[in-house]
């Protein structure tokens, strides 16, 4: 029984426990940012976290074995994650995409440093907690975020002065509330046209967006409608 105990208890058993688990609960993570196909998915996750708890155990293997502070590589580590996160942030537009992606990183890189560190409960309480919101979390905000972005370019065949004001009038009726509104450089030289950009803001309660273009798409001079 004693043997057995000293197994249990051994640096070399440990490492093997914390790595596996590490793995194991990084990757949880990542299979639920992979099943909505965000682009740091299982294997980033998991990747991350491995490398975070075998950080962590670097650390306290460097403090046994010369003495040092084993919190100094892990402070690198986290430091370092910000350009691993920064990679999956995207701007188009008005909108910032990754942003939940490289929180998530950041969420798998602190359980990986706290299963390398042995703080076992606090990991697992974290990986469910983090799953929870990153899984659950947009039922709320889809019940507390009323409002969207219209994205629309317009063909103006001429008159685009003229054009150009019943758009404005059209959106206003609609309370669209205009956040950008711009003559493309390029002309469509099939049809000679315009090009105009629109991004709007608006209630995706109160307002029926297929009806708003068509109604747009009726205007006089105007040739195409497309939603980006």
């Amino acid at each position: 029984m004693e043997f057995v105990t000293n197994i249990f208890n051994s640096f070399e058993f440990q490492v093997i426990v914390k790595l596996i688990l590490g793995f194991m609960l990084a990757g949880i993570i990542g299979l639920e940012r992979s099943s909505w196909s965000k682009p740091a998915g299982f294997r980033t996750h998991a990747l991350v976290g491995i490398s975070a708890v075998l950080i962590m155990l670097c650390g306290e293997h460097m403090s046994h074995t010369y003495n040092i502070d084993p919190s100094r590589i892990p402070a690198q580590l986290l430091s370092g994650i910000g350009f691993i996160g920064a990679g999956t942030i995207l701007r188009d537009g008005f909108n910032v995409k990754g942003l939940t992606t490289a929180a998530g990183l950041l969420s798998v890189t602190c359980i990986g440093l706290s299963i390398g560190a042995g703080f076992y409960l606090g990991g697992i309480i974290t990986t469910l907690i983090v799953y929870v919101i990153l899984s659950y979390s947009y039922k709320i905000s889809a019940k507390l975020d009323h409002f969207n972005l219209l994205d629309l370019q317009v063909s103006i065949s001429q008159n685009v002065d003229t054009t150009l004001t019943k758009i404005e009038e059209l959106l206003s009726k609609y309370e669209i509330d205009i956040k950008q509104m711009k003559k493309i450089d390029e002309i469509d030289s099939e049809n000679d046209s315009t090009i105009l950009k629109i991004i709007g803001q608006y209630n995706k309660k109160s307002l029926n967006k297929n009806q708003l273009i068509k109604n747009i798409s009726l205007i006089e001079n105007i040739s195409e409608v497309i939603e980006e």
